[in-house]
């Protein structure tokens, strides 16, 4: 074969991973324009959505941190095998018995396949393309996934616009696609498993200075989480939930569009502004939803996303890894996860309680004001650290 023929292939096998990658991530918010009219169905509230919401913090958490060297005992491509049959059989379900606790069982199937991908996926794709330019493996497995975790909800949105229901066409749809992405995975090489063992085991870990990095992924994803599993209901309150699928779109998918400048900035910098972006952000989102101003919601995710998923994300994480170097990068980058799915998690249940108890209006806005405390709390303690690098 001459060399000129193997970037193509390379490519072309990048681009295989890439869909299979997209494919998986689709899957995970798949049903969140339903929640709300799941939760109707089984006769219960916000509180009990955002429960079955985090199950799926259950399920990746114990992947990332206890299964981090399964690739290097078994290989990369059993494991998007996997993730992709977890991800049919966690649609499946759904499908099957539409409700609560379906919901619930299959985010924790999520949670795992998602934990599974994220251990494996930038080394694979590095694999595939020969190491010939980390920068394009990176970007590979970004543009991907963030595509992926947005266009789910937004396509089961299109169809819930046609034929209100809560087995809507496009989980029957995904299930073709995921099946498709299998059989494309399975004509990808692999690398051999590696001689060297390393432990499975990924305690977390917060050199001095990371931690204030950790409190900002935490409070941006509180408000990714909030965004998926309670906007729903909020907006349903204005007729208006089948965009909420457009909504999970806009906060979880267009970040990746600021990535390029949050690259430009350093790390604290970037962190700095995406706090910055956060409140406004999401008083936009509050105020939009509480008044029923769909522009005012779509707006906000957009800007929300930027900060999330572009500046906080991109920034928050490299900080952590420049602080930690590469003796205890596998720690401080558990670490950093960790305390992002603590605030996927905890503040959305929370506030899902808050609603059933008080209303959308006032647990929305005590939610905000505890969005602005941890964003006034993690700049203080953001301009304290030490500089990373």
């Amino acid at each position: 074969m001459n060399c000129a023929a193997t970037p193509t292939i390379n490519r072309k096998s990048a681009a295989c991973l890439a869909f299979a990658l997209c494919a998986i991530t689709t899957a995970v918010n798949l049903q969140a324009p339903l929640y709300d009219a799941l939760a109707a169905r089984d006769g219960l509230g916000a509180g009990a959505t955002t429960i079955a919401f985090a199950c799926y913090v259950l399920g990746i958490v114990p992947v990332l941190l206890g299964l981090n060297g399964l690739a290097d005992r078994v290989g990369c491509k059993p494991l998007i095998v996997t993730a992709l049959l977890l991800c049919l059989l966690a649609t499946t379900m759904t499908l099957i018995a539409p409700g609560l606790l379906a919901l619930g069982v299959a985010r924790l199937l999520l949670g795992i396949s998602t934990g599974l991908t994220s251990a494996v996926a930038p080394a694979y794709m590095q694999v595939l393309l020969n190491g010939q330019d980390n920068r394009m493996a990176t970007n590979y497995v970004t543009a991907s996934t963030a595509l992926g975790f947005g266009l789910g909800a937004a396509v089961t949105s299109l169809f819930v616009f046609q034929t209100p229901s809560v087995s809507p066409p496009s989980l029957w749809l995904y299930l073709a696609i995921a099946a498709l992405a299998l059989v494309v995975v399975t004509t990808l090489k692999d690398r051999a498993p590696s001689p060297t063992k390393r432990s499975m085991l990924r305690l977390p870990g917060y050199p001095r200075g990371s931690f204030a990095f950790g409190l900002a992924i935490m409070v941006a994803w509180a408000t990714v989480g909030l965004v998926i599993a309670i906007l729903p209901s909020a907006l349903n309150q204005h007729s208006l939930s089948a965009w909420s699928g457009f909504a999970t779109f806009g906060i979880c998918s267009c970040g990746v569009l600021f990535q390029p400048w949050a690259r430009r900035l350093a790390p604290r910098s970037a962190t700095q502004l995406g706090l910055v972006i956060l409140p406004m952000a999401y008083g936009l989102i509050a105020w939009g939803a509480v008044q029923g101003y769909l522009a005012a919601v779509l707006l906000g995710t957009v800007a929300a996303s930027s900060a999330c998923y572009g500046f906080i994300y991109l920034g928050g994480l490299s900080g952590v890894l420049a602080i930690a170097g590469t003796s205890t990068s596998q720690q401080a980058s558990a670490g950093y996860f960790l305390m992002a799915y603590l605030g996927f998690s905890i503040p959305v249940i929370t506030t899902g309680v808050l609603i059933d108890a008080v209303g959308h209006t006032l647990a929305l806005t005590l939610f905000g004001l505890a969005l602005l405390g941890g964003v006034i709390i993690t700049l203080v303690k953001l301009r304290k650290a030490p500089s990373p690098g």
